[in-house]
Formats: C-alpha cells, sequence, structure tokens
C-alpha cells in the first residue's frame, strides 16, 4: 500500500511516464528497500517472543538406598522414591505486557525506517534522472551552439580567403570550438554517471539503457512554508520513528521499574514409593530481592536518562527537519525566479542581439568578435536556465522527500 502512496506522489513529469516505471522498478528490485523490509519483517516477529512465558521445566529423577541403581530400596526405604517434578516461572504483573509493548514500538520504527529508505531510494532516483535531463539538454544546447560557431568559422574562412578579414578570427574561432569540446566531454561524463547511478538503484547492469528524459514545461510547483511544515510533521518517517523510540525508552522506564517486582515460581510432583503410599509435592519459589535494589535503582536511572535523550533526538530531528524544508524551499524558490528571468527575458534577448550580430557581420557592418561574444552571451544564458531548472526541481524532489508533499507530478 506505501508502494502505491510512493508512486502517487513521485510521478514522472514526461508523458510517457519513463520515471513512473522506473520508480516501480526501484520500489521492487533496490537491495536497500529490500534489505529494509527484511528487517521490518524481523522486527515484528519480536512482539510474540517478549509476551510468551518462560519454558516449563521438567525433573526427572530417582533416589536409591543401598546402590546407585534405580529402584534399590525401593518399598523398603522411606528415602527411596522415583519420580517427576514440573515448574512454570510466572513473570510479575504487567512485565509481558510492557515487553510486548516495547517490542511493537521497535517494529513501528523499523516500519519507518523502511518508510524512510523507501523515500530515499526514490528521492535519489529522481535527482539523478533530473541530472540526466540536465546533461541532455545541455548536450542540446551545444550541438547547436556548435553548428553556429561552424557556421562562423566558414564564413571567416571565405572572407580570410577572400582578402577581407583576419587570421585572428579563425583562431578565435577554433578556440571556441575547443573549448564547446571540453565542455561536451564533461557533460557526456555527467549523463554516463547519471545513467550508472540510475541503473546502480534499480539494481540492473550499470551499462543498461536509460531512457532520455521528455522535455517539459517547468510549472510553480511550490506550497507555503506553513503547509510543508504540517505536512512533514504529519507524515515524515523519520520523526515518526523518533516518536516511536520515545515511547519505548518511556515503556523501558515503566519495565525497569516493574523489575523490582518478583517473578513467582510454582512447581508440582510426584514420586512412586513402591509399596508404600506415593508421595506428591507442590512448593512456591518467591525470590528475595536482597541484593537486587541498588541494581534496580540504577536500572531505572539508566532508563530515565535514555528516555530524555530519545525527547531531546527527537526535538532535535524536528528542527534540522525544519531547517532543512526552509533550506530547500529557499533554494526552489530562488531557482523558479532565475527559470523566469531566463526564459523571459535573458535568453530571448540574447536570442535576438546575436541574431542581429549575425546578421550585420554576413551583410560585412559588424565584426566577428562581436558574433562571438554574443554567441558566448548565448550559450551563458542557455547554461545558466538549464542548470537553475535542474536546481529547481532536485530541490523539488528534495522537499518531497522530506514531505511527502506531491511537488513534482502531473496536477
Amino acid at each position: 500500500m506505501f508502494q502505491t502512496f510512493l508512486l502517487a506522489f513521485f510521478m514522472a513529469t514526461d508523458g510517457e511516464g519513463a520515471l513512473a516505471r522506473l520508480v516501480q522498478e526501484a520500489l521492487e528490485r533496490n537491495p536497500e528497500i529490500l534489505a529494509a523490509r527484511k528487517q521490518l519483517e524481523s522486527a515484528r516477529q519480536r512482539p510474540a517472543q517478549a509476551a510468551s512465558l518462560p519454558d516449563p521445566m521438567l525433573w526427572v529423577g530417582y533416589t536409591s538406598i543401598g546402590g546407585p541403581l534405580p529402584g534399590q530400596g525401593l518399598g523398603r526405604e522411606p528415602m527411596a522414591r522415583a519420580g517427576f517434578m514440573a515448574s512454570q516461572t510466572l513473570p510479575a504483573p504487567g512485565k509481558r505486557g510492557l515487553r510486548r509493548l516495547i517490542a511493537l514500538e521497535e517494529a513501528g520504527a523499523a516500519g519507518q525506517q523502511y518508510q524512510a529508505v523507501q523515500v530515499s531510494v526514490v528521492a535519489r532516483l529522481k535527482a539523478a534522472w533530473y541530472e540526466l535531463e540536465h546533461a541532455h539538454a545541455m548536450l542540446d544546447v551545444l550541438a547547436r551552439n556548435r553548428a553556429l560557431l561552424d557556421r562562423l568559422f566558414q564564413l571567416a574562412s571565405a572572407r580570410y580567403q577572400a582578402g577581407q578579414g583576419s587570421q585572428k578570427e579563425l583562431i578565435e574561432a577554433q578556440a571556441r570550438l575547443t573549448l564547446l569540446e571540453a565542455k561536451q566531454a564533461s557533460l557526456e561524463q555527467l549523463r554516463r554517471r547519471s545513467e550508472a547511478e540510475i541503473n546502480a538503484l534499480l539494481a540492473r547492469p550499470l551499462e543498461t539503457e536509460v531512457p532520455r528524459p521528455a522535455d517539459a514545461e517547468p510549472r510553480e510547483a511550490l506550497s507555503s512554508l506553513d503547509e510543508l511544515y504540517e505536512r512533514a510533521r504529519l507524515w515524515s518517517p523519520i520523526v515518526a520513528a523518533q516518536r516511536h523510540a520515545v515511547r519505548r525508552t518511556e515503556l523501558a522506564v515503566q519495565l525497569a521499574r516493574k523489575e523490582g517486582a518478583p517473578d513467582l515460581t510454582i512447581a508440582a510432583g510426584y514420586s512412586n514409593m513402591g509399596g508404600m503410599p506415593p508421595m506428591f509435592e507442590a512448593r512456591v519459589e518467591l525470590p528475595l530481592p536482597f541484593f537486587t535494589r541498588a541494581r534496580q535503582r540504577a536500572a531505572v536511572a539508566e532508563q530515565a536518562h535514555s528516555a530524555e535523550a530519545a525527547r531531546r533526538s527527537y526535538q532535535a530531528t524536528g528542527n534540522s527537519l525544519l531547517f532543512r524544508i526552509k533550506d530547500e524551499w529557499l533554494a526552489g524558490s530562488a531557482a523558479w525566479r532565475l527559470l523566469r528571468i531566463y526564459s523571459t527575458t535573458l535568453v530571448p534577448q540574447t536570442a535576438l542581439a546575436l541574431e542581429a550580430a549575425l546578421a550585420a557581420y554576413e551583410a560585412g557592418r559588424g565584426g566577428f568578435s562581436d558574433v562571438l561574444e554574443q554567441a558566448r552571451a548565448m550559450l551563458d544564458a542557455e547554461e545558466n536556465y538549464h542548470t537553475a531548472l535542474r536546481d529547481y526541481h532536485v530541490a523539488l524532489v528534495r522537499l518531497e522527500e522530506l514531505t511527502g508533499a506531491d511537488l513534482t507530478g502531473e496536477e
């Protein structure tokens, strides 16, 4: 059921749903998730163990008079006998119930840890997906810029051969082409790394082909900070696990106090006396806690300190979560503002300036350096736009991980 919940919150932004399929595959195959699931299943077996009674004891034996063999003296000597005795220890009232509740809290914490692992794996998968999207988009930008520079290089060569240009223009164009090749090599490395990370999270061979993310128009998806804070308080598995830890330590304090109550052992037995009447025996064993008071006081103090530590840790986790939410919210808000600036103003303006400079150069009215400068400005504007887009998506993914809000899915 939680996997369905995750899919609802981590749907793909592309029309074909490639990311959603990858998320589903990760939930089914990722080794971290599978290990956490087994740890949860293991923790669920503990409450029954904690609530069970100690095993009963059975004693079988004989007492011989006049020799070591069984039955010697039986029926003639009053002390000779053969029989058995059974005993059962009964913990003091409340101990078993507290132990079961403690185990249930541990199982609850394991369940929250399992959910936290699922959320973490999905968030890492989505972050790698958006890194891959960024790499592909930037490679396209470089390809367009390279085509432009190749065109400029041909124009400069033609003008140089006609005696209208200088060798400096050819050198500048070639230098820009070399810089583009260096950027392309770096982006190819990022693309291959992102694909390998996705495959590793899916437990697939690292060279498995990963579909290219489809281009999508970004949309404003940030919720208010107060709404994100409230969702995190209600949903965050890390905070929920801390709550289970607090309740567990509080129950452990109660159990430590209960440990001072002595456990009761009852026993009953039967002995065959030969020709004499049989012997029946019953007894109750009650420990005398003469030497355990100091140990119990120390145990109670230990658990009280652990409970206070758990409460402080819960508070620290909540404070850290709120800070991380605000930090990612601020990063996402800044990235969104940059996106709007670049998409509505800087990219269109630099494109127009580049078109004008190129037209002037082709008509013989402009300089080659002006075209190169406008081409560099256009490349920088597009690179900054795609970087802001990646940062925006990554901030949304991290906010989803922290709060469970649906920020990257389709409306």
